[in-house]
């Protein structure tokens, strides 16, 4: 059951994604171009999520495990140090200079071709980087 839920989960977020714009990395770099020509149309695309989930979050707390029966994670603590603000400079700079973050870049192998594929190896090789490095840390 518990896997019936994550595939469902996973292709309304997919879905989503793709009718949003999230997949087409020209419209997300035109979120990202501030100064420039600033496209704001993903901005309904955020709120459409933070509604959503500021909701489900309040729910969650008042429970111990979620439909299927697995216990929520712990929250993360709220500290601010160099390697989370290093981490979201290296994402942001990412998905500024791609126009993919992880979830489109999977939504999209199926449909984007040789430059996705190569987005998501690059991707998936960092991981494992940053897995190996962790580990041994």
């Amino acid at each position: 059951m518990r896997l019936v839920f994550a595939a469902l989960a996973g292709g309304l977020f997919g879905a989503g994604l793709l009718v949003s714009g999230m997949t087409q990395p020209e419209k997300v770099r035109g979120w990202l171009d501030v100064f420039g020509n600033w496209d704001p149309t993903l901005g309904f695309v955020l709120a459409g999520a933070i509604i959503p989930m500021a909701i489900a979050w309040r729910i969650a707390a008042r429970r111990r495990a979620s439909v299927s029966g697995t216990p929520f994670p712990e929250p993360p603590a709220p500290r601010i140090d160099r390697k989370l603000v290093l981490g979201s400079a290296l994402f942001g700079l990412g998905w500024g200079l791609s126009g993919l973050c992880p979830g489109p870049s999977m939504a999209t192998l199926g449909i984007g071709g040789l430059p996705f594929w190569a987005f998501f190896a690059a991707m998936v090789a960092a991981m494992m980087i940053y897995g190996y490095g962790r580990g041994r840390a």
